[in-house]
């Protein structure tokens, strides 16, 4: 007779590892001394350029958790985390940038004793090719496809990662860059506010500053329309003139090939903002011409004490028209209604 307890005992214990909640199923860290002899021999592999049966052993840390540490050629490996990283390192070489980027990930969840810089500059290098650079074929013949959606989810991770001044904001910009060019815009807003809320100080502000102003601007329906957006639009370019009269500083990342390519493209920046502010002016000033000349023809239907307010109203939006675009033809206009009200009334 079988044994009634058979099917669940062969079913294996799981257990949490410390430091990890990505793994699906989460199960014992591997023996010691197993994972030091796969990792030697992987790492023998991969010095006599065997890279796909190094990558092989190496993979294996994908599936369950090392604390081991080991000693060769004169060097302390961590197991767990330098199996990942060296399996992320030929995945890449081999074109499959995408299961680079989840060993990657994996070891900045799971390994936090491991060189954090290393592994976030690996995954913004990663994402950013993923999300830019023509992805290579698979096998050399099967054509791999874009997914905006899981490049914005790469850049996302690494954002919530890398919480700190070098890589976040890096993260954070890129994903706006990929969610303006898939016309999501509400996205990049979300990631451009972010970075200039908690990094206020990076260097990267200053374009995020701009390119919220023209997703704002992108929003503008003319002056007939709600000019919530104008006067957010308005606000940032403001904002950025008032606040990047100059470029920011070198970065100490940058080299100063980077950093003088900056400065050229802020200086064109700055330039289409006067630019776009003049713009949201005329907008915002013939909106209010507009509603003054509503208040004009239709105000004594809904206004109360209009006939003691007179043309008063209608008045005052001409005034904010004059002074929000001095220079505008809707300021002229205002003008005009101002001097034919004045004139009837004398």
């Amino acid at each position: 007779m079988g044994n009634p307890n058979r099917g669940s005992s062969a079913v294996e214990q799981e257990h949490l590892f410390p430091g990890t909640g990505f793994f699906v199923k989460n199960r014992k860290p591997y023996e010691e001394n197993e994972a030091k002899l796969w990792f030697k021999e992987a790492y023998n592999y991969e010095m006599q350029q065997k890279s796909s049966k190094a990558m092989k052993l190496y993979e294996k840390f994908s599936k369950r958790r090392s604390d081991a540490s080991i000693e060769l050629d004169g060097k302390v490996f961590l197991v767990g985390p330098e199996s990942l990283f060296r399996a992320a390192k030929i995945r890449e070489e081999k074109g499959d940038w995408s299961k680079s980027f989840e060993h990657l990930r994996l070891i900045a969840q799971a390994y936090t004793n491991y060189d954090f810089e290393l592994v976030a500059e690996s995954l913004m290098r990663i994402s950013e090719r993923l999300a830019k650079d023509k992805l290579p074929r698979k096998w050399g013949v099967i054509p791999r496809f874009r997914s905006g959606t899981q490049d914005r989810s790469r850049l996302n991770q690494i954002a919530r990662l890398a919480r700190g001044p070098r890589f976040a904001p890096r993260a954070l910009m890129a994903l706006a860059e990929i969610t303006i060019k898939n016309e999501k815009n509400d996205e990049a807003i979300d990631a451009l506010d972010r970075l200039v809320n908690l990094y206020p100080e990076n260097y990267l502000c200053e374009k995020a500053y701009y390119l919220l102003a023209t997703i704002y601007k992108s929003k503008v329906g003319g002056p007939s329309y709600d000019q919530g957006a104008t006067l957010k639009a308005l606000n940032f370019f403001e904002d950025y003139l008032i606040l990047f009269a100059n470029p920011p500083a070198q970065n100490a990342s940058e080299t100063s090939t980077d950093y003088q390519a900056r400065v050229d493209e802020t200086i064109l920046r700055k330039s289409d903002a006067e630019e776009g502010r003049r713009e949201m002016r005329e907008i915002l000033a013939a909106s209010k011409v507009e509603v003054g000349e509503y208040v004009e023809k239709y105000g004594k239907f809904y206004l109360t004490r209009w006939r003691e307010l007179g043309d008063g109203p209608a008045i005052q939006f001409y005034n904010e028209a004059i002074t929000t675009a001095p220079e505008s033809s809707a300021a002229r206009k205002a003008e005009k209604n101002i001097a034919r009200l004045r004139s009837t009334n004398e």
